[in-house]
């Protein structure tokens, strides 16, 4: 039995799958934790196996921070985790980390069209290299390259390269929130987390005015983000409309610099839970017109795939043939 996890800023699921092909497959348990409830990963894996009765043999989990020699420190979350802590802990016989962006990557190739829109058909070339980007509680960047047997998912922290403004009022955006933070990365702009930081740089700036009940919902709300982005979609306020064009704008500013760089011929893959609730947002044309904001470039860009994922597992599956491959390999 395998055991999979997708850990991130604002909740952890985990789940189990037999030791076959996971893509697609409906776990034999799943369960999601709010993240900031739980002081440890242990924690929450110590109550998730007590409600299962699981003894599994392998274990993988996709973490939203860094990984280093099976460490890792969540992001936007106060836990260490240690993968051989957690092997001794609850004697599971492998137990191996990755990024979250690297378990979602691993599993892209075995996406099924049902489990992507596309943005853009562009002209795919077959084993050319993939980019994928995840905007949810922070914004995530992978990429996988073939190496002759396979795809190899490799992780990035590409969400945290310096934020790079290409009009005016993206410098004053720019400008205002390097007055709160000593880096301003592009995870500070388009990312659930940060997007409230648009909102307060349009409504700062006077540009905007701030609806009565608005202001009351958003006084009440411990996450503004879903409010926002809901009165953006439903243009029921100019202020929110406008931040939500300004994420989309940064947003395609940040797949741009990461697909020149990596050239993903085999195409974009947009992952995270962001994408999926803004999709209709998503398929105006400003958003890939930004992705291919490339000068000279512009007319490359526009040849590579874009895809939604819309399956809310992926990260789930990625981690599972993750911890398929542990027991692969302790069979052979």
């Amino acid at each position: 039995m395998i055991l999979a996890g997708d850990i991130g800023g604002t909740k952890t699921v985990l789940a189990l799958f037999a030791e076959t092909e996971p893509i697609g497959a409906v776990p034999l348990q799943e369960t999601r934790y709010p993240s900031s409830e739980y002081d440890s990963l242990e924690a929450v894996i110590e109550e998730f196996l007590a409600e299962t009765g699981a003894d599994p043999s392998c274990a993988c989990f996709g973490v939203a921070g860094p990984v280093y020699r099976q460490t890792s420190q969540i992001t936007n979350l106060p836990w260490k985790i240690d993968a051989r802590s957690i092997r001794e802990r609850f004697a599971i016989d492998r137990v191996t980390l990755v990024n979250d962006l690297e378990s979602i990557a691993t599993a892209v190739p075995h996406l099924d069209s049902q489990d992507l829109y596309t943005l853009n058909v562009g002209e795919h070339v077959p084993l050319g290299n993939i980019a994928v980007v995840a905007p949810g509680t922070g914004l995530g960047t992978a990429f996988l390259v073939w190496t002759g047997e396979g795809y190899k998912a490799l992780a990035s922290e590409g969400g945290h390269t310096s934020f790079s403004p290409r009009t005016a009022r993206q410098v004053e955006l720019l400008n205002y929130l390097q007055s709160r933070y000593h880096h301003v990365s592009f995870e500070r702009i388009c990312s659930g987390k940060h997007l409230p930081n648009i909102y307060d740089f349009l409504l700062d700036s006077g540009a905007y005015e701030e609806p009565n009940w608005l202001t009351t919902e958003l006084t009440q709300a411990q996450d503004k983000t879903p409010i926002i982005a809901k009165a953006a979609l439903a243009d029921k306020a100019q202020i929110c409309t406008a931040t939500l064009d300004l994420f989309i704008a940064t947003l395609g500013t940040a797949i741009s610099n990461m697909a020149i760089t990596i050239l993903p011929h085999g195409g974009i893959y947009l992952g995270g839970g962001i994408p999926p609730r803004i999709l209709e947002r998503l398929k105006q044309p400003d958003f890939l017109e930004a992705v291919a904001h490339r000068g000279r470039f512009r007319e490359l860009s526009l040849k590579w795939p874009v895809h939604v994922i819309l399956t809310p597992r992926t990260a789930l599956y990625g981690a599972a043939l993750s911890a398929l491959n542990l027991v692969r390999d302790r069979g052979s």
